[in-house]
């Protein structure tokens, strides 16, 4: 699969032996507006294909209720399985919190080393 690059103000995309991978910028808050242009954005690389996602949010500072409530279900859209890669205590936080609250309809997990998520995801 050709590899695959886009970028916006809040993360970058690229497309890597079929995982997407979305990489949060550093200290970065999510509000709602900034969850719907990251999916809308999500969604044009994807160009209707479905792909297993490996999501960097160590750059992540906070997420508020409505960014992870539109994460949960419009933010699976065409995801068959979700990695998050967290690396501080905050990080790995608010992806517990998320996986557990907001209980996502692909199976999702959160790792602290890169390679054990890419793992993960080849299982899908």
């Amino acid at each position: 699969m050709m590899s695959f690059y886009r970028e916006n103000e809040y993360v970058t995309f690229h497309i890597q032996e079929d995982i997407l991978h979305v990489v949060y910028k550093s200290n970065i808050a999510i509000d709602l507006p900034i969850a719907i242009q990251i999916v809308e954005d999500r969604l044009a690389v994807q160009e209707g294909l479905p792909y297993k996602v490996l999501c960097d949010i160590r750059g992540v500072s906070q997420i508020n209720k409505a960014a992870r409530d539109y994460f949960a279900i419009e933010g699976s859209v065409l995801v068959k399985a979700i990695a998050f890669l967290v690396e501080s205590t905050v990080t790995k936080a608010l992806s517990e919190f998320y996986l557990q609250i907001n209980s996502p309809p692909v199976p999702s997990k959160s790792f602290s080393e890169l390679e054990a998520a890419k793992l993960y995801l080849k299982g899908f």
